[in-house]
């Protein structure tokens, strides 16, 4: 009996995801039924690597959002899919010196000190494109595509009940305040008649996902290799995550190596299809600890079942029926969420701002980051997320420590 509910609680743990599954490529352009079918082949490919033995699910990843809409204006989809790959290759690093030095390792290279500020610019570079959507414009705030007094009731209906599910739900329920959001602010959007049904009725019932063959250009791949720190970081925490709740030490088996590796060549899959990077979902983790069903095949069924959606064409062109500010008044909370783990990273880890060093490396990293400070050389420029990722780690190794505060008499 136990093995028929198996698809069933897949599906349910999919359901969780779906909305962070989806918006992630919405907001970046990509292909929502790509999106799907990679986040199940990655799913496989990390059970594969880690033994089948830790219960959790692998989708689109948010800390990328800003860096693939700045890859994709520079340099095209194509040459984006390449940067990808190259971050994923990222992963792969870090999981051999892992497997060399220890875990210590990671922690040596990337302190708080540098994690937090980049997270926090992660979120705050994206908050001009969450309230340009919010007020009907396109992301850059050049077109209308909504009216503005519409689009602020739609966006802000969105908004509330993302944050009422979020704050005030129970159950399962409150593991899904993307899709709460989304559900709402379409049900407003079809009262204002702001939604077009056109592609979705022109859309078969089964399609092949639109992939895209990754090409590789040099500027694309380093631009997009440094993204991949926080991510890595934020994986770290994700397994602890787990690990805790299902009292069980993934970090030593099946090892946090083989955990990295497994992120890694789930995002290297996931962009040669063209779709978004893979990460863990803390969502489906919650909702691991709701039913304390630690079996790690209902994340295979979930994988499945990803994999079947993604060819079901009417989905795909029904994703792309939800109105920009829909998806604006979501981002709002979004990314002010991400900005604010950042800023939790530095406090719980008790960063000493008063410290000249520490304060120096969040303080540079903030403003280049906020302020869009670049550096080109030739036809190549680093900018956003990349440049505050390379700053950061380089000012941790130039700057000496710190000297020990004097104890008060």
């Amino acid at each position: 009996m136990n093995r028929l509910l198996l698809p069933l609680q897949g599906a349910q743990m999919l359901f969780v995801a779906f909305g962070a599954l989806v918006l992630m490529p919405l907001l970046t352009g990509l292909d929502t039924s790509v999106a799907l079918f990679t986040a199940g082949i990655g799913t496989l490919l990390f059970q594969l690597i880690t033994r089948r033995q830790v219960p959790i699910f692998l989708a689109s990843s948010f800390a990328f959002i800003a860096p693939i809409m700045y890859s994709v204006q520079m340099w095209g989809v194509a040459a984006t899919m390449g940067g990808l790959v190259a971050a994923g290759c990222v992963y792969l690093v870090l999981s051999t010196l892992v497997k060399l030095r220890g875990v210590g390792f990671i922690h040596r290279l990337l302190p708080p000190v540098v994690v937090g500020p980049v997270i926090i610019i992660i979120g705050l570079g994206l908050a001009p494109v969450a309230v340009n959507m919010a007020l009907g414009k396109s992301g850059d705030g050049s077109l209308v595509l909504v009216e503005g007094n519409t689009a602020l009731i739609i966006s802000l209906l969105s908004l509330i009940t993302t944050v009422l599910v979020a704050v005030l739900a129970k159950g399962l329920l409150k593991l899904m305040p993307i899709l709460a959001g989304i559900l709402v602010g379409y049900v407003a959007s079809l009262f204002f008649g702001v939604v077009s049904f056109d592609a979705m009725t022109n859309a078969p019932w089964f399609a092949m996902p639109s992939f895209t063959t990754p090409e590789f250009h040099w500027q694309a791949i380093l631009f997009m290799i440094p993204v991949a720190i926080a991510p890595a970081v934020e994986h770290i925490g994700d397994i602890l995550a787990i690990s805790n709740v299902t009292r069980k030490d993934f970090m030593k088996d099946p090892g946090l190596h083989r955990t990295l590796a497994g992120d890694g060549v789930a995002t290297i899959a996931a962009a040669a299809f063209g779709g978004p990077p893979n990460t863990t979902y803390s969502e489906v983790t919650g909702a691991v600890t709701l039913t304390r069903n630690f079996d790690p095949k209902i994340m295979t069924w979930a994988a499945v079942v990803a994999i079947l959606l993604a060819f079901v064409g009417k989905l795909g062109a029904l994703m792309q029926t939800i109105p920009v500010p829909v998806m604006g008044g979501i981002m709002c909370l979004l990314f002010g969420s991400i900005a604010s783990v950042g800023l939790n990273t530095l406090i719980r880890n008790q960063v000493n701002l008063a410290c000249p060093r520490n304060l120096a490396i969040v303080g540079v990293t903030l403003v280049f980051g906020i302020g869009g400070m670049a550096f080109g050389i030739g036809s190549f420029s680093l900018t956003g997320i990349s440049l505050c990722g390379i700053v950061a780690i380089l000012m941790n190794l130039v700057l000496p420590p710190s000297a020990p505060e004097p104890e008060s008499p």
